[in-house]
């Protein structure tokens, strides 16, 4: 008689149940703001204006503009009739700007084309602005009760070690939203996907998870080889270009002179400072040729150092004031600087007021 291989059945471990994942999600589920409790039919309004604002942001980061939006606008509709300005001043912090503008252009869609009412099909979110594949099916899942399952990063790595995805997460994303699909119950889809978020974020962490107390361990294959945090396969990131560039801080008469962005592009259609190109090759000799106007500009001790997605920022402050503001400086305008702090500056450009002093952190 053959001897049982190392891969056989009888090794292998049994196939995740979802019932105990259930179980273990009404007993352990996260309160969250933006969450329905339980027996409560999810708001599709919140649920898709969280999982935009939670896109590469934390939970504990999205709570309070969560909680701004919807005082503010609370349906679709009212943020549909909102001035982008205004929309985007709201945001700023959040990050991801192009974010924002989607949000916006995505209530519009919703409002005129939906009469205020999300679309309940995968099919009809995606074909909204700023709704991916994951975004559609967490709405789709957790307002809808559709039978899917909307599968982030935590769930990428819950579904990696249960099966033991050996291929890096980038390359496998097809194959794990597949599997993922393959645990669905027949029922309480909606809370479903959120168990798995929950598992992910609570006890299926990165490095050092709680294995004793995830309900699927008898089901991981990743847990019964002792492998657990092998899972995701890492790629190695690539470091991460330095960008230098220039902003000018131009003051007078208790204003300071701001200009709007770019609605396309690296922090697209948010107030900033006049600011030079972000370069590699930065030459700071030649920075105050993008000054806007001519002043006698000293450069700031030190610099300001902001990370992006894809590169690292070091920027020179220049600093300057006026006895009265100019009549007319193209695309600029001038904002008193007690109110500075309601025009919703991005990061980056809140770290260049604080370096300039217009700011106390």
């Amino acid at each position: 008689m053959p001897r049982a291989s190392a891969n056989s059945s009888a090794e292998r471990p049994p196939r995740p149940d979802p019932r105990a994942l259930l179980t273990w999600y009404d007993r352990r589920r996260r309160d969250l703001p933006w969450r329905a409790g339980p027996g409560e039919r999810a708001d599709p309004y919140a649920v898709w204006l969280s999982e935009i604002m939670l896109q590469q942001t934390t939970v504990e980061a999205v709570k309070p503009y969560f909680a701004a939006f919807l005082a503010r606008w609370p349906s679709v509709a009212a943020l549909a009739a909102a001035p982008l300005d205004e929309v985007m001043k709201a945001w700023a912090g959040l990050g991801y700007y192009a974010r924002a503008r989607n949000l916006h252009a995505c209530a519009q869609q919703v409002a005129v084309e939906h009469r205020g009412i999300f679309p309940r099909d995968e099919s009809d979110l995606l074909a909204l602005p700023g709704v991916g594949l994951y975004t559609a099916a967490a709405v789709a899942a957790i307002a809808f009760d559709a039978p899917c399952v909307a599968v982030d990063g935590n769930v990428e790595r819950v579904v990696a070690r249960l099966f033991a995805v050996d291929k890096p997460a980038r390359e496998a994303k097809r194959e794990l939203r597949e599997k993922a699909q393959t645990l669905l119950p027949p029922a309480r889809a909606g809370d479903f996907t959120q168990a798995l978020m929950d598992l992910g974020a609570t006890v299926c962490t990165p490095r050092g998870p709680r294995c004793d107390l995830c309900p699927f361990a008898p089901a991981c294959e990743a847990a019964r080889r002792g492998e657990t945090e092998r899972f995701p396969v890492k790629t190695p990131k690539p470091e991460k270009p330095l960008r230098r560039g220039a902003a000018f801080v131009l003051t007078s008469d208790g204003a300071a002179l701001l200009r709007t962005r770019p609605a396309r592009g690296l922090l697209g259609g948010m107030s900033e400072f006049p600011s030079t190109p972000f370069r590699v090759d930065f030459d700071p000799s030649r920075a105050q040729a993008h000054a806007p106007v001519a002043a006698r500009w000293r450069a700031l001790p030190g610099e300001v150092e902001h990370v992006f997605t894809h590169f690292s920022l070091r920027l020179t402050i220049f600093a300057a004031t006026l006895p009265a503001p100019p009549p007319h400086i193209e695309n600029g305008r001038w904002t008193p600087l007690s109110r500075l702090c309601d025009e919703g500056l991005p990061t980056l450009m809140r770290k260049v007021a604080v370096r300039a002093g217009l700011i106390v952190e």
